[in-house]
């Protein structure tokens, strides 16, 4: 395998956002590390899978690995899924830390098992891979990490006036590591290490998340505009381009990043940075109860 590239690690990749930020960074000329808990379809109840993921970017000439991990699982080795990239395409250069555990319950029914899932797949897990790529982030010189959020994790604008159950862990644990995302890059400027957040503006629908949203067309965005700000924010000067917490549509507008298709090549009609209107921006803070489906 040709060492040189840039080479990326992306967790929750066998579908939905984690796979496009994958498919976006290879077709960068990035070397990919994807992973996930399904390795082939058929292994899990929703649609997407590793191989899928790692097929995709090696039809259209990308290299990748898959890794199957669960990252849920206070027991698995955060760092042998790093040493295994290192040995497969070497240190890992750029993070991006997706996978997450949507619980959307009442607080009667967040039970340990649930607490102990969200905290350790939303922020443990998260803090660990950054321990384990860190070494070769230093040694190279350089390193990007972005961290996925959710905009329900920050704190509502309006006053409570649903009485609906909603995203409790999830929100908290997202908000706690969009805490740490502004910490981490505070103390990893010195190494030239960017350390973001990124979040989708409204919602994209992915296989995952039509179990708990309904969302309506004009709150919905394509996973081709969180690729697109995910590959700008690893791929930006890590001393100027660091401690940023965004939502991603807000953020193209903000620098006029154009947005393509996940193979690089073609713009996505629509959702260039003059198209997007700013009622869309606008969303960001809101929480609607007709978004979700409290069970």
């Amino acid at each position: 395998m040709t060492r040189g590239a840039r080479v990326a690690l992306i967790t929750g990749a066998s579908r939905g956002i984690g796979a496009g930020i994958a498919q976006r960074f290879a077709a960068e000329g990035m070397h990919v590390a994807v992973t996930a808990r399904t390795l082939n379809e058929g292994d899990s109840s929703i649609e997407g899978s590793l191989s899928a993921t790692v097929d995709a970017i090696r039809s259209g000439g990308g290299t990748a690995i898959a890794i199957v991990a669960d990252l849920a699982d206070p027991e698995q080795a955060r760092s042998e899924i790093v040493a295994e990239v290192e040995r497969e395409l070497g240190p890992v250069q750029v993070l991006v830390n997706n996978a997450a555990a949507y619980f959307f319950h009442p607080i009667e029914e967040i039970n340990a098992k649930r607490f102990g899932i969200a905290v350790e797949l939303n922020l443990h897990a998260p803090l660990q891979l950054v321990q384990a790529a860190l070494p070769g982030m230093r040694e190279g010189g350089a390193g990007w990490i972005l961290n996925i959020s959710s905009a329900t994790g920050e704190l509502p604008r309006r006053h409570p006036k649903h009485g609906s159950s909603g995203p409790l862990l999830y929100a908290a644990t997202k908000a706690a590591l969009e805490r740490a995302t502004a910490a981490l890059a505070e103390e990893l400027l010195p190494a030239n290490i960017a350390v973001n957040s990124l979040a989708p503006q409204a919602g994209v629908v992915t296989a995952a998340t039509r179990q708990y949203y309904a969302l309506p067309e004009e709150a919905i965005e394509p996973v081709e505009t969180m690729a697109d700000a995910a590959f700008a924010l690893c791929s930006g000067d890590p001393k100027k381009l660091t401690g940023r917490v965004v939502r991603s549509l807000g953020f193209l507008v903000e620098r006029g990043e154009p947005v393509h298709a996940l193979d690089g090549h073609s713009l996505l009609d629509g959702w260039q940075p003059d198209q997007i209107p700013a009622s869309r921006i606008d969303r960001t803070g809101e929480f609607d109860e007709k978004s979700v489906r409290a069970d």
